[in-house]
């Protein structure tokens, strides 16, 4: 009787189940707008880092496309020139391909056209250079539900970027990861991805996401 007073249950007069009430919706909603998916994410890399043993990244996106905002070196560190505040190409890095995936199509493609342009000026042959072959790896990219580069970006180097969403069901991060090719297992739900993926989808589901 309490919590019907207060608005947290309700019960169905033909059935006289109860279910949650409208002061309990707009609590829920509360809690979910006050969590921080970096600072939980930032929170939760540690461990991870100890599981993969390679080094970590966030990337957001930011007004010019996906950007590194918290980095973490391992132990075995590897050469990369990159640092927080970079924003990472959409079609030859792990983190923009993620992003690209699951971003509405009107905020990526200005940046698709140009970064296809430019492929195709420099005759790369390990990046798409029409709109149906981005289609095609875009589509890869969900059906693994993370991205994977190698010697795209970086030579010598192998990433991967897993997606995290919020209980609306929207990217709001990318967790990724990246190592030498000689010690870093880039195969799917291996040693490296399982992990990461496992660390996304809990992340993804104490955001409020249902899947």
């Amino acid at each position: 009787m309490s919590f019907q007073r207060l608005g947290l249950v309700v019960q169905d007069s033909r059935t006289a189940h109860y279910d949650l009430g409208p002061a309990a919706l707009k609590l829920g909603l509360a809690s979910l707008s006050r969590l921080d998916a970096v600072r939980l994410a930032r929170e939760r890399m540690p461990a991870l880092m100890q599981t993969i043993g390679h080094t970590l990244a966030l990337a957001v996106w930011g007004n010019r496309g996906p950007t590194i905002v918290h980095w973490e070196e391992s132990s075995q560190a590897v050469t990369a020139n990159l640092r927080l505040g970079d924003v990472m190409p959409l079609l030859s890095s792990a983190t923009g391909r993620c992003f690209a995936a699951h971003m509405p199509r009107e905020a990526v493609a200005p940046m698709l056209q140009d970064e296809l342009a430019h492929a195709a000026k420099l005759r790369r042959t390990d990046l798409p250079t029409t709109a149906a072959a981005v289609d095609t790896l875009l589509t890869e990219v969900r059906t693994h539900g993370s991205a994977c580069v190698v010697d795209t970006l970086l030579p010598g180097i192998v990433g991967f970027c897993v997606p995290v969403f919020d209980s609306d069901g929207h990217m709001v991060l990318g967790i990724v990861t990246l190592g030498s090719v000689a010690t870093f297992d880039a195969a799917w739900g291996g040693a490296v991805h399982g992990p990461l993926a496992r660390a996304a989808a809990q992340l993804s589901a104490d955001l409020g996401y249902a899947g």
